[in-house]
């Protein structure tokens, strides 16, 4: 079973709720988006509403994967620049499988769903994101075609005494 892809649905409650709930679960499990367990989804609700602002302004286009069930099992968040130098590149942003996923290949369909919807675009010529050290995600993203291209020690602090990297990874398009 694979996952089903679209790129700027509509986001109507029902899927807002289903994005709401992968990022809570995935943040339990371990999943470094932006939270460190245990977190709810109203902690959760204001970085999602964040990101919807920007799909409804136009500035930020929701990539959702759902499941056979039905249930949204993944998303992305491709980000436009607003610099004038910088429009030719994109920031994906809360990059996530559910957890009950994991293992089936979902993570490499989402990052080759995210090149595509990059492509898509027009006038893209790189993909850029980062993730936290320590649980071997750059390791992923290379295998997925992203280059390390940059890293700041210990930036990301999960708890007092446990600092991570910053890792900033590249896909070029060309």
């Amino acid at each position: 079973m694979t996952l089903t892809f679209t790129l700027d649905p509509v986001v109507d409650p029902a899927l807002r709720d289903g994005i709401l709930a992968l990022w809570a679960d995935v943040s339990n499990a371990g999943g470094a988006v932006g939270f460190v367990p245990p977190v709810t989804p109203d902690e959760v609700r204001p970085a999602l509403d964040k990101h919807l602002a920007g799909v409804a302004g136009g500035s930020c286009r929701l990539l959702v994967g759902h499941d056979g069930d039905g249930a949204v099992a993944a998303t992305a968040f491709l980000v436009h620049n607003s610099h004038a130098l910088q429009l030719h590149w994109l920031w994906a942003y809360t990059v996530m499988v559910h957890p009950r996923h994991q293992g089936k290949g979902y993570g490499r369909e989402l990052m080759a769903a995210t090149e595509a919807a990059a492509r898509s675009v027009g006038n893209i010529d790189a993909v850029r994101l980062t993730c936290r050290g320590g649980l071997g995600l750059e390791h992923f993203y290379a295998s997925c075609g992203y280059k390390e291209i940059g890293r700041v020690p210990g930036a990301i602090r999960v708890a007092p005494g446990d600092d991570r990297d910053d890792i900033v990874m590249l896909l070029p398009l060309h």
